[in-house]
């Protein structure tokens, strides 16, 4: 392999890692790496491309952002959003500025909005999305501050903002969650999932703002200044993002006003936007297939502090990669302290070279993820030896592990027990759920914590947790009140119905529907354990399917014994008797799409069960009404409703055939 097919593999490679990024970031709201290390990868790939002359297919310095994948409405935008380029030094922008004019504003981080006004009232509230598609979130955006319903303005109107939470709305949001629960990250991640919501009560209650910062167009009116055009904004009752007018000499004292600002401001900002407020002059200069030439992204430069690493923990996941985490004395960084930080693999584990004791120097990007960025005390290491050792076995199942090289040449380690727990969260995440135990406030990163200390291993072991005070509280992030609040729901989950302990153990295909109709004839744990076939077919509503992966599951000994063993430790009480007198006992449903009256799906699935009637996954013969919201939807429900003669009726309907 030539130097240059070095440099298209390393091209690979990076695009592969910002792609990954770009997905979570721009898809869920969740970051996986700081905006330093996505930057410097990004660099690196377009300075490779810029030597190589190559460009390859799906290059992520010819994206802007990433593909929608919510349930959301796409729009597509009439022109492409292109993000900024980006700078961290003050006097490459002062050059870039020159002798023009320029508009110096923050660069906030939340979601990039676009807003359509026709003769005065809102139309359209799309997402930026990919770029060129985004999501319409215009029912949302009528509850967010900052963007007015109505505005003295008669003709098209379009502009783009940030839709963003506040730090101390933040704060009180997750200040507010049930004991227990995990907290939201940050606020991009709360704003986030809070716009993609299809309940507007809850933008309202959460209190996301909305700032513009650009008039994209105003039909009939000239105005050639970015300034003075967001001052038209504010005048209509918008809020804008601050910002203020520099030349080439007051740019760089008035970063420095920002940087100085920025631990006081309460809206999260990632950097500083300069644009030409000259907007013709701006749209002149044209643009790139990834940015603009009107405007440049100042960034932060990184908080970087050093330590001594004290420890390094492996740490289990559900895919079987072992995680190795280093443990260092803590460091205040970006206002919060970092006592921990992801090394993601071995090979940079050995491109590190770190050992017990060495100095390191580790920084956290807009408050994001900790990371090792260099080790101080490399050069009295032999390069040659990785300190400390790998570890042999799997720190949560003690099965042996083993090194992996992908194709690219990263070294990762595994654990290869297919039986090992971490590898199964998913199973304690339902088993903790409100439909199944209802363990409340067991978040998924403390079932996580207590599977990588070996504490969780099978179901029962939730009511043995009690025996470990010590290592539980002495976990990162917990304490006293932590462990005695989830004792508490522990023990409180004790006592609980047959129904949701046989769905809580996960038998394929056995869902919540199943399980009551199943406990409804068959009432004891005993008969549960020795159904057959013949038995559970003679059920309506339970198929041979359905049946067979049933009985199959109670045959293998692993299982029946965990079974039995979490029966002993809990108190069955009897079930809830459903209404059998209402207006829907007997009444088979199929619920299908969004809903709006009950929270979710599973609301309403619990309401029909409790009025008497039962809730079937797929329309037939036996089905009586579909529930769909969008009865013109041409989606296969719909469809086989329509063939087979079922009244598909949206969720207001229901509820007035429910109330008889």
């Amino acid at each position: 392999m030539n130097e240059n097919d070095n440099k298209i593999e390393r091209m690979k490679e990076l695009n592969a890692l910002l792609e990954k990024a770009a997905a979570a970031y721009y898809n869920t709201g969740d970051t996986i790496m700081t905006d330093a290390e996505y930057d410097k990868l990004y660099d690196e790939l377009s300075a490779l491309e810029a030597e190589t002359g190559v460009i390859l297919g799906g290059s992520r310095t010819q994206k802007v952002g990433y593909e929608v994948t919510s349930y959301l409405p796409k729009v597509k935008h009439p022109r492409k959003m292109l993000s900024l380029d980006k700078t961290k030094s003050r006097e490459e922008l002062k050059e870039w500025l020159g002798e023009q004019k320029g508009f110096l504003s923050w660069k906030l981080d939340g979601l990039t909005l676009c807003l359509y006004y026709e003769d005065g009232k809102l139309k359209q509230a799309v997402s930026r999305g990919n770029g060129e598609v985004g999501e319409d979130m215009t029912a949302n955006a009528r509850h967010i501050k900052g963007i007015p319903l109505q505005i003295p303005f008669k003709g098209k109107l379009s502009l783009r903002g940030e839709a963003l939470m506040s730090y101390s709305d933040f704060e009180r949001v997750n200040a507010d969650l049930p004991e227990g629960t995990e907290p939201y990250k940050n606020p991009r991640n709360l704003a986030s999932g809070t716009l993609r919501s299809l309940d507007s009560k809850i933008v309202a209650e959460r209190k996301v703002n909305f700032f513009a910062f650009t008039l994209v167009s105003a039909e009939g009116v000239e105005d050639n200044s970015v300034s003075s055009r967001l001052d038209r904004l504010e005048a209509m009752g918008f809020q804008r993002v601050e910002g203020r007018l520099v030349t080439a000499e007051t740019l760089i004292p008035a970063i420095d006003d920002f940087e100085e600002r920025i631990k006081d401001n309460d809206f999260p900002s990632d950097g500083l936007v300069l644009t030409f407020d000259d907007v013709a002059y701006g749209i002149s200069l044209g643009e790139t297939t990834h940015h603009p030439r009107s405007g440049m992204a100042f960034k932060w430069k990184d908080e970087t502090a050093d330590t001594t690493l004290r420890e390094i923990i492996w740490s289990a996941s559900r895919t079987g990669l072992l995680n190795p985490i280093a443990r260092f004395d803590t460091v205040e960084l970006e206002g919060t302290s970092v006592s921990r930080a992801s090394l993601h693999n071995v090979s940079i584990m050995k491109k590190l070279n770190l050992s017990v004791g060495d100095t390191i120097s580790v920084y956290k990007a807009n408050m994001i993820i900790p990371t090792v960025l260099e080790n101080k005390s490399l050069a009295e290491h032999d390069s040659d030896v990785v300190t400390p050792a790998l570890p042999e076995s799997c720190p949560s199942c003690g099965v042996a592990a083993e090194v992996r090289e992908s194709d690219e040449g990263v070294e990762t380690l595994y654990c290869v027990n297919p039986d090992c727990p971490a590898k199964h969260l998913g199973k304690f995440e339902l088993f903790v759920s409100r439909d199944a135990m209802n363990i409340v406030g067991m978040a998924s990163s403390t079932i996580e914590s207590l599977v990588d200390i070996g504490l969780l291993r099978e179901y029962s072991d939730f009511y043995s947790l009690k025996k470990h005070p010590d290592e539980i509280i002495a976990l990162e992030g917990f304490g006293e009140r932590s462990y005695e609040q989830m004792i508490k729901a522990i023990e409180a989950s004790r006592s609980t119905e047959l129904y949701r302990v046989l769905y809580s153990v996960g038998i394929p295909n056995i869902g919540r529907s199943a399980s009551r109709l199943i406990c409804g004839t068959y009432t004891t744990p005993e008969e549960l354990t020795a159904l057959t076939v013949d038995e559970l077919t003679a059920l309506d509503g339970i198929g041979e399917v359905l049946a067979q992966d049933y009985v199959n599951w109670f045959a293998d000994e692993k299982h029946l014994g965990e079974f039995q063993r979490l029966i002993a430790e809990l108190d069955i009480r009897q079930a809830e008797q459903s209404d059998s007198a209402s207006a829907i006992a007997g009444k088979t449903f199929v619920i299908t799409g969004a809903v709006h009256i009950w929270k979710n799906r599973n609301e309403l699935k619990y309401f029909i069960e409790q009025k008497g009637g039962k809730v079937a996954s797929a329309v037939s013969g036996k089905t009586d009404y579909l529930v769909n919201n969008d009865i013109t939807s041409n989606s296969g429900k719909n469809k086989k409703a329509k063939e087979l003669g079922i009244p598909i009726i949206t969720e207001d309907e229901f509820r007035a055939l429910a109330e008889g």
